[in-house]
């Protein structure tokens, strides 16, 4: 019988090897590209669909309203669904599968004829983008233990790469006609699918598999692979405290500079930009380093300290110039994830990666639903009933709160007591 290591050099993943780090290129563009989904359509789509609504304004905010709770109830939905498929049949025909299906959804919103179209167009792009799960389970198949928050740190940059480039991108292709930013982006996620075709090999060997079962590919059935493990039910709720102030920024932060600090689109989209490449710099330059010094949990606790700290900053700054001096503190907040994603992924078995991921993607469906109506809903009462108070940056300070209270339940459930969670759990039976 071939040894785990010669497996792996059968499949291209040794790390010496060119086909390993070409693979690790291709998830990277991969999720580049998932981001891509949600970033390239902000400029065009309001507009699209308010010429659905015969220019009906307010109506086509609800339609928007609608279209982004479908996308993240599609995450949450089909997340545990591709993890599980990936654990069963290998991450490398989910991930393409999933690349060819959002390159043809795009199409299919390019082409859209009617609203209804876009509304299933929306629908199918939750779906495949839900392939991240497979993705981050792929990055823990390759990389080691010990190294496994750097590579999720490159999954931080991928977000945020994303989060920079598709309003940019879309915003220019848009002045040329609102439907070419989706032409281009099905093509690029098809030419992808394409690439890796050749380049990307599989990640699951035969030996670590794990027999399919619908009650672990579903939201309900992935809470069991946590709640057997207390210190992953503990990350997992810090996770979804995490996902939901990440909605503060993308849900309030444009009304909010323009309400509080006069600012027009240029400023706050130079503000947005400069978020994106900081939390990218975080991601691919210091948590690497920073993990090698401080270790997995530390930087975790350091992570949320930053993120507190900054978002209170932000939601006190009585100034545009002090809100800047907030910014990359609150880019520290990166350090928080990809070490929390790498002690996750110790708590489970290999043939398990894909359904903590899935589950994981769940958590971050959940998250975007509620979080747009908390800080939107907070942000509303702060100018308005409870405008004497003088605390526009409410929402700011809510998502500052949260931050705190997360650190306080990792701090607790990774502590010396949870030492023993470290460790890789024993392989489940099939």
């Amino acid at each position: 019988m071939k040894t785990a290591s010669a497996m792996e050099a059968c499949v291209g993943l040794d790390p010496k090897t060119g086909p390993r780090k070409a693979a690790l290129a291709f998830v990277f563009i991969t999720v580049v590209l998932d981001m891509l989904a949600l970033g390239v359509i902000v400029p065009v789509l309001p507009g699209l669909v308010v010429s659905f609504v015969g220019g009906n304004t307010a109506r086509g905010a609800e339609v928007l309203g609608l279209f982004g709770t479908l996308w993240a109830a599609m995450q949450f939905l089909f997340s545990p669904l591709l993890g599980s498929l990936s654990d069963r049949y290998g991450r490398r025909p989910v991930i393409l599968i999933s690349n060819f299906g959002l390159g043809l959804d795009y199409f299919l919103m390019a082409l859209a004829p009617t609203l209804s179209w876009l509304l299933v167009g929306r629908i199918v792009s939750g779906i495949t983008s839900a392939s991240t799960s497979a993705a981050g389970a792929y990055i823990a198949d390759v990389t080691p233990p010990e190294k496994r928050a750097a590579g999720f740190g490159i999954l931080s940059v991928a977000f945020g790469l994303g989060f920079v480039m598709g309003p940019a991108i879309g915003g220019f292709l848009g002045e040329f006609d609102p439907r070419l930013p989706f032409w281009v982006a099905g093509g690029l996620s098809v030419l992808n699918a394409l690439y890796g075709l050749f380049v990307l090999p599989e990640s699951l060997t035969h030996d670590k598999r794990m027999r399919f079962a619908m009650r672990r590919a579903n939201p309900i059935g992935s809470v069991g692979l946590l709640r057997r493990h207390r210190e992953l039910m503990g990350l997992t709720a810090v996770n979804f405290i995490g996902n939901i102030v990440h909605e503060a920024y993308p849900t309030i932060f444009v009304l909010y500079a323009m309400y509080r600090y006069g600012w027009g689109d240029r400023a706050v989209g130079l503000t947005i930009a400069t978020v994106g490449v900081s939390s990218a710099i975080v991601g691919g330059v210091l948590v690497q380093p920073v993990v090698a010094r401080f270790g997995e949990r530390r930087t975790m606790l350091i992570g949320l300290v930053f993120g507190a700290t900054g978002f209170a900053i932000t939601g006190f700054a009585p100034t545009g110039l002090i809100f800047w001096l907030g910014v990359p503190i609150n880019a520290l907040w990166g350090l928080y994830g990809p070490p929390m994603q790498g002690l996750m992924t110790r708590r489970v078995a290999a043939t398990e990666q894909g359904q903590l991921q899935g589950a994981q993607s769940s958590v971050r469906g959940i998250a975007m639903m509620l979080g747009p109506g908390i800080f939107t809903g907070v942000f509303a009462a702060a100018i308005g009933g409870w405008r004497e108070w003088g605390l526009p940056g409410a929402p700011f300070i809510l998502a500052a709160i949260m931050l705190a209270s997360a650190m306080g339940v990792a701090w607790r459930v990774t502590g010396p007591g949870a030492a023993a969670g470290e460790a890789m759990v024993a392989e489940p039976a099939s």
